[in-house]
């Protein structure tokens, strides 16, 4: 028969667990089935294994593109398409409220932070927000940095941290 601290120490152990999971799990290859018009961005995920990486994240915002704007990069080499969707997720929570709150007027606005990147691609409509967990954001279309192709790697200016 186990003790009532074993017993204690079991049942908080299992309620950590259940928990933590529930707050911080999710797929994103899961959530996007639910939008056809991002399948192909979905398959681009699953193809690049990138979906393993963006599902591991605490929090999370993802830049969707339907299959429309994707197929301008669907004949890249998978590599170039996988370094291409890299730039698509943003290692922290933005819902369009953050977002709005961060630019002073007009669009909402996104480009590489390479240099000569403009702020060419432009948000479409919030898909899905889990407040502080994920957020998945529709854009105009793929977002692509300046050489991303080329052999030699893209520079990007020093940060001010």
């Amino acid at each position: 028969m186990m003790s009532s601290r074993t017993t204690s120490l079991l049942i908080f152990a299992f309620f950590f667990l259940i928990s933590s999971s529930v707050t911080t799990a999710f797929h994103i290859t899961r959530i996007l089935r639910k939008y056809p018009e991002f399948s192909a961005y979905n398959h681009y995920l699953i193809k690049t294994n990138l979906q393993r990486q963006i599902d591991r994240q605490p929090n999370i915002t993802i830049l969707a593109v339907d299959n429309k704007a994707i197929s301008s990069i669907s004949k890249k080499p998978m590599k170039v398409i996988k370094n291409i969707l890299s730039l698509h997720v943003l290692h922290d929570y933005y819902d369009v409220e953050k977002l709005a709150s961060m630019v002073n007027e007009g669009e909402i606005a996104f480009g590489s932070a390479a240099l000569d990147s403009g702020l060419t691609v432009k948000l479409v409509k919030p898909v899905l927000s889990h407040p502080d967990i994920i957020s998945v954001l529709q854009i105009t279309a793929p977002i692509i940095a300046p050489g991303i192709g080329a052999s030699s790697p893209v520079k990007v200016p020093a940060s001010d941290n």
